[in-house]
């Protein structure tokens, strides 16, 4: 089965493909000649990530999954959130994004989180969503070297580790993205079965 994944990252297009394995053709946007912005003009997690997959299945054709993530800090009332991208500014700039985040937790001792993905996958017009949250803690420092976006300064309660000093195997056992893949990869499972 071919399937596009509506990203330009290619760590996630990379983490992904290593979760799916080989039943499944992964397909980049720019392997289906996509090149322009997506829009994400919505104020959920769910919307974005809606938005993005029936883009991509209107306008190619194709039949397309596409993700959004947000980290989501309790003391700042779920912010970033849908913001997580550019919360530092429309540069999008994760080194910004983290030194904010950590200058608004400077004086505080709660410093529960979770990050929450959500997968809109677009099958023949039809829609499903998959959802996965890993709770855990924002670290006083950035720890770890892999990894993308705000990585380095999360650590999930099942482990001492930060995201970024994790392997992709063991971050792909425990992460937000791997928990909603995981109900992705279970969905297209029965489905290429029928």
């Amino acid at each position: 089965m071919k399937l596009v994944f509506a990203t330009n990252n290619p760590h996630k297009l990379q983490e992904i493909q290593h979760l799916l394995g080989d039943s499944i053709e992964l397909l980049s946007l720019s392997d289906i000649h996509c090149y322009e912005d997506i829009p994400e003009n919505q104020e959920t997690i769910e919307g974005n990530a809606a938005e993005k997959s029936f883009y991509v299945f209107n306008k190619y054709g194709f039949n397309c999954f596409a993700d959004d993530t947000g980290l989501e800090i309790e003391v700042l009332n779920g912010e970033p959130g849908v913001y997580s991208a550019r919360y530092a500014g429309e540069e999008k700039s994760p080194q910004k994004n983290m030194d904010l985040v950590l200058q608004k937790l400077a004086k505080i001792k709660c410093r529960n989180a979770r990050f929450k993905t959500v997968i809109s996958l677009v099958i023949d017009g039809q829609e499903i969503q998959f959802e996965g949250i890993v709770n855990g803690q924002i670290l006083e420092e950035k720890r770890g070297t892999t990894g993308f976006g705000y990585d380095p300064i999360f650590k999930p309660d099942e482990s001492p580790l930060s995201f970024a000093e994790m392997s992709m195997e063991e971050k792909g056992k425990i992460s937000h993205r791997g928990r909603a893949v995981q109900k992705l990869v279970e969905y297209l499972s029965q489905f290429s079965a029928e």
